[in-house]
Protein backbone atom coordinates (compact mmCIF):
# COMPACT_ATOMS: atom_id res chain seq x y z
CA UNK A 1 0.00 0.00 0.00
CA UNK A 2 1.08 3.55 -0.60
CA UNK A 3 1.34 5.94 2.31
CA UNK A 4 2.36 9.61 2.68
CA UNK A 5 4.76 10.89 0.08
CA UNK A 6 7.35 13.41 1.16
CA UNK A 7 5.37 16.19 -0.55
CA UNK A 8 2.17 15.29 1.30
CA UNK A 9 4.00 15.32 4.63
CA UNK A 10 5.37 18.77 3.86
CA UNK A 11 1.93 20.05 2.82
CA UNK A 12 0.33 18.72 5.99
CA UNK A 13 3.04 20.28 8.17
CA UNK A 14 2.69 23.68 6.51
CA UNK A 15 -1.09 23.59 6.70
CA UNK A 16 -1.03 22.86 10.41
CA UNK A 17 1.54 25.60 11.04
CA UNK A 18 -0.63 28.10 9.17
CA UNK A 19 -3.69 27.16 11.20
CA UNK A 20 -1.78 27.62 14.44
CA UNK A 21 -1.00 31.19 13.48
CA UNK A 22 -4.60 32.23 12.82
CA UNK A 23 -4.87 33.55 16.36
CA UNK A 24 -7.63 33.34 18.93
CA UNK A 25 -11.16 34.61 18.44
CA UNK A 26 -12.68 37.08 20.84
CA UNK A 27 -15.54 34.66 21.50
CA UNK A 28 -13.11 32.12 22.98
CA UNK A 29 -12.60 32.25 26.75
CA UNK A 30 -10.24 29.60 28.05
CA UNK A 31 -11.46 26.32 26.58
CA UNK A 32 -15.02 27.59 25.95
CA UNK A 33 -16.30 29.04 22.67
CA UNK A 34 -19.41 31.21 22.91
CA UNK A 35 -21.49 31.08 19.74
CA UNK A 36 -24.78 32.70 18.70
CA UNK A 37 -25.06 34.54 22.01
CA UNK A 38 -28.09 36.46 20.74
CA UNK A 39 -30.07 33.34 19.90
CA UNK A 40 -33.65 33.28 21.23
CA UNK A 41 -33.90 29.53 21.78
CA UNK A 42 -32.52 26.88 24.10
CA UNK A 43 -28.97 26.82 25.41
CA UNK A 44 -26.82 23.90 24.28
CA UNK A 45 -23.41 23.05 25.73
CA UNK A 46 -21.21 20.79 23.57
CA UNK A 47 -18.30 19.32 25.51
CA UNK A 48 -15.71 17.72 23.21
CA UNK A 49 -12.86 15.54 24.42
CA UNK A 50 -10.44 15.22 21.52
CA UNK A 51 -8.76 11.94 20.57
CA UNK A 52 -5.09 11.23 20.04
CA UNK A 53 -5.44 11.74 16.25
CA UNK A 54 -6.92 15.24 16.56
CA UNK A 55 -4.91 17.66 14.41
CA UNK A 56 -6.89 20.80 13.52
CA UNK A 57 -9.83 19.14 11.72
CA UNK A 58 -12.67 20.98 10.01
CA UNK A 59 -16.04 20.37 11.64
CA UNK A 60 -19.60 21.61 11.98
CA UNK A 61 -22.46 21.13 14.44
CA UNK A 62 -26.03 21.65 13.26
CA UNK A 63 -29.58 20.61 14.06
CA UNK A 64 -32.37 18.95 12.08
CA UNK A 65 -35.93 17.98 12.85
CA UNK A 66 -36.73 14.30 13.34
CA UNK A 67 -37.68 14.01 9.64
CA UNK A 68 -34.11 14.91 8.65
CA UNK A 69 -34.86 18.46 7.53
CA UNK A 70 -32.07 20.97 8.12
CA UNK A 71 -32.96 23.60 10.73
CA UNK A 72 -29.81 25.62 11.45
CA UNK A 73 -26.05 25.56 11.89
CA UNK A 74 -24.89 25.84 15.50
CA UNK A 75 -21.15 26.19 14.97
CA UNK A 76 -18.50 25.57 12.33
CA UNK A 77 -14.77 26.14 12.08
CA UNK A 78 -13.85 29.41 10.41
CA UNK A 79 -12.07 27.94 7.38
CA UNK A 80 -15.14 26.02 6.23
CA UNK A 81 -17.46 28.88 7.23
CA UNK A 82 -15.67 31.38 4.99
CA UNK A 83 -13.98 29.27 2.29
CA UNK A 84 -10.61 30.70 3.41
CA UNK A 85 -8.21 27.87 4.27
CA UNK A 86 -4.70 27.75 5.68
CA UNK A 87 -3.48 26.84 2.20
CA UNK A 88 -5.47 28.45 -0.60
CA UNK A 89 -6.16 26.84 -3.95
CA UNK A 90 -3.71 27.59 -6.78
CA UNK A 91 -5.71 25.73 -9.43
CA UNK A 92 -5.23 22.31 -11.03
CA UNK A 93 -5.00 20.56 -7.68
CA UNK A 94 -2.19 22.75 -6.38
CA UNK A 95 -1.96 24.59 -3.07
CA UNK A 96 -0.51 27.98 -2.25
CA UNK A 97 1.97 28.36 0.58
CA UNK A 98 -0.26 31.01 2.17
CA UNK A 99 -3.90 31.12 3.21
CA UNK A 100 -6.53 31.86 0.61
CA UNK A 101 -9.81 30.88 -1.05
CA UNK A 102 -10.44 27.21 -1.70
CA UNK A 103 -13.67 25.39 -2.57
CA UNK A 104 -13.43 22.00 -0.87
CA UNK A 105 -16.73 20.12 -1.22
CA UNK A 106 -15.16 16.97 0.21
CA UNK A 107 -14.51 18.63 3.56
CA UNK A 108 -18.05 18.47 5.03
CA UNK A 109 -20.33 17.33 2.18
CA UNK A 110 -23.21 15.94 4.23
CA UNK A 111 -23.81 19.26 6.00
CA UNK A 112 -23.16 21.32 2.86
CA UNK A 113 -25.84 19.45 0.93
CA UNK A 114 -28.25 19.65 3.88
CA UNK A 115 -27.71 23.43 3.95
CA UNK A 116 -28.43 23.51 0.22
CA UNK A 117 -27.06 24.94 -3.00
CA UNK A 118 -25.77 28.47 -2.42
CA UNK A 119 -26.11 31.39 -4.80
CA UNK A 120 -22.43 31.08 -5.70
CA UNK A 121 -23.33 27.89 -7.59
CA UNK A 122 -21.71 25.52 -5.09
CA UNK A 123 -22.66 23.91 -1.80
CA UNK A 124 -19.57 25.33 -0.11
CA UNK A 125 -19.77 28.60 1.88
CA UNK A 126 -17.87 31.41 0.17
CA UNK A 127 -18.02 35.21 0.19
CA UNK A 128 -21.67 36.29 0.46
CA UNK A 129 -22.78 32.72 1.32
CA UNK A 130 -20.34 32.40 4.22
CA UNK A 131 -21.67 31.26 7.59
CA UNK A 132 -22.21 34.37 9.78
CA UNK A 133 -19.38 35.12 12.18
CA UNK A 134 -21.63 34.56 15.22
CA UNK A 135 -21.52 30.82 14.51
CA UNK A 136 -17.78 30.44 13.89
CA UNK A 137 -14.35 30.52 15.50
CA UNK A 138 -10.85 29.21 14.89
CA UNK A 139 -10.27 25.47 15.08
CA UNK A 140 -9.66 24.46 18.73
CA UNK A 141 -6.32 22.75 19.35
CA UNK A 142 -7.36 20.69 22.39
CA UNK A 143 -10.44 19.75 24.44
CA UNK A 144 -13.12 22.44 24.18
CA UNK A 145 -16.69 23.41 25.01
CA UNK A 146 -19.09 25.19 22.67
CA UNK A 147 -21.73 27.19 24.51
CA UNK A 148 -24.41 28.10 21.99
CA UNK A 149 -28.11 28.78 21.50
CA UNK A 150 -30.66 27.86 18.87
CA UNK A 151 -32.01 30.72 16.78
CA UNK A 152 -35.59 30.06 17.86
CA UNK A 153 -37.27 28.26 20.73
CA UNK A 154 -37.63 24.47 20.37
CA UNK A 155 -40.05 22.52 22.55
CA UNK A 156 -39.90 18.91 21.38
CA UNK A 157 -37.46 16.48 19.76
CA UNK A 158 -34.66 17.40 17.39
CA UNK A 159 -31.47 15.80 16.11
CA UNK A 160 -28.03 17.29 16.76
CA UNK A 161 -25.31 16.31 14.29
CA UNK A 162 -21.56 16.71 13.90
CA UNK A 163 -19.57 16.29 10.69
CA UNK A 164 -15.80 16.26 11.04
CA UNK A 165 -12.94 15.78 8.60
CA UNK A 166 -9.17 15.90 8.87
CA UNK A 167 -7.21 16.35 5.61
CA UNK A 168 -4.57 13.82 4.55
CA UNK A 169 -5.76 11.18 7.00
CA UNK A 170 -4.78 8.11 4.93
CA UNK A 171 -5.02 4.45 5.92
CA UNK A 172 -4.73 1.02 4.27
CA UNK A 173 -8.12 1.38 2.57
CA UNK A 174 -8.25 5.09 1.83
CA UNK A 175 -4.87 5.25 0.08
CA UNK A 176 -3.15 7.91 -2.02
CA UNK A 177 -3.88 5.98 -5.24
CA UNK A 178 -7.47 4.87 -4.50
CA UNK A 179 -8.99 7.44 -6.88
CA UNK A 180 -6.12 8.49 -9.20
CA UNK A 181 -6.40 12.04 -10.44
CA UNK A 182 -9.26 12.94 -8.11
CA UNK A 183 -7.97 16.09 -6.46
CA UNK A 184 -11.03 16.52 -4.24
CA UNK A 185 -10.59 13.04 -2.76
CA UNK A 186 -7.00 13.88 -1.93
CA UNK A 187 -8.14 16.87 0.14
CA UNK A 188 -10.04 14.45 2.38
CA UNK A 189 -8.67 10.85 2.25
CA UNK A 190 -10.70 9.09 4.96
CA UNK A 191 -14.02 10.86 4.26
CA UNK A 192 -15.88 13.03 6.72
CA UNK A 193 -17.45 11.30 9.71
CA UNK A 194 -20.96 12.09 10.88
CA UNK A 195 -22.07 11.82 14.53
CA UNK A 196 -25.63 12.29 15.80
CA UNK A 197 -27.93 12.16 18.81
CA UNK A 198 -31.66 12.74 19.23
CA UNK A 199 -32.57 15.31 21.90
CA UNK A 200 -35.97 15.02 23.60
CA UNK A 201 -36.82 18.23 25.40
CA UNK A 202 -39.95 16.68 26.89
CA UNK A 203 -37.93 14.07 28.78
CA UNK A 204 -36.03 14.50 32.05
CA UNK A 205 -32.72 13.76 30.32
CA UNK A 206 -30.36 16.74 30.27
CA UNK A 207 -27.15 15.05 29.10
CA UNK A 208 -26.62 13.14 25.86
CA UNK A 209 -23.65 11.57 24.07
CA UNK A 210 -23.03 11.58 20.33
CA UNK A 211 -22.07 8.48 18.34
CA UNK A 212 -20.87 7.98 14.74
CA UNK A 213 -23.63 7.06 12.27
CA UNK A 214 -21.82 7.17 8.92
CA UNK A 215 -19.64 9.19 6.58
CA UNK A 216 -19.90 11.62 3.67
CA UNK A 217 -18.90 11.17 0.03
CA UNK A 218 -15.14 10.85 -0.44
CA UNK A 219 -15.06 13.71 -2.98
CA UNK A 220 -18.14 15.64 -1.90
CA UNK A 221 -20.10 14.70 -5.01
CA UNK A 222 -23.37 14.08 -3.16
CA UNK A 223 -25.05 14.59 0.21
CA UNK A 224 -25.73 10.95 1.00
CA UNK A 225 -25.07 9.31 4.35
CA UNK A 226 -22.90 6.20 3.95
CA UNK A 227 -23.29 3.97 7.01
CA UNK A 228 -20.42 1.49 6.55
CA UNK A 229 -17.56 2.58 8.82
CA UNK A 230 -15.57 -0.67 8.64
CA UNK A 231 -12.78 0.97 6.59
CA UNK A 232 -12.22 3.83 9.04
CA UNK A 233 -9.34 3.76 11.52
CA UNK A 234 -7.52 6.89 12.70
CA UNK A 235 -10.41 9.17 11.68
CA UNK A 236 -12.48 7.58 14.45
CA UNK A 237 -9.86 8.81 16.93
CA UNK A 238 -10.12 12.51 16.04
CA UNK A 239 -12.66 12.89 18.83
CA UNK A 240 -12.93 10.67 21.89
CA UNK A 241 -16.16 11.81 23.54
CA UNK A 242 -18.88 14.39 22.85
CA UNK A 243 -21.27 15.25 25.68
CA UNK A 244 -24.32 17.42 25.05
CA UNK A 245 -25.94 19.33 27.92
CA UNK A 246 -29.32 21.08 27.57
CA UNK A 247 -30.02 24.07 29.79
Amino acid sequence: MKYFTISMIILLFLACQTNKNWGTHDKIKGDTIYANINGKGINISIDVEVGDKHNYPSFVFWIENTDGKYVQTLFTTRSVATGIFGRGSDGDGKWKTESGVAIRPASLPYWMHKRGMQNNGTYAPLNETAVPDAYTAATPKADFIIDTKTDEKITNKFVLLLEINQPWEWNDHWTTDKYPGNYLYKTSCQPSLIYAVTIDLESDTKEYYMNPIGHGHYAGEDGNLYTDLSTFTTALKIVKKIKISIN
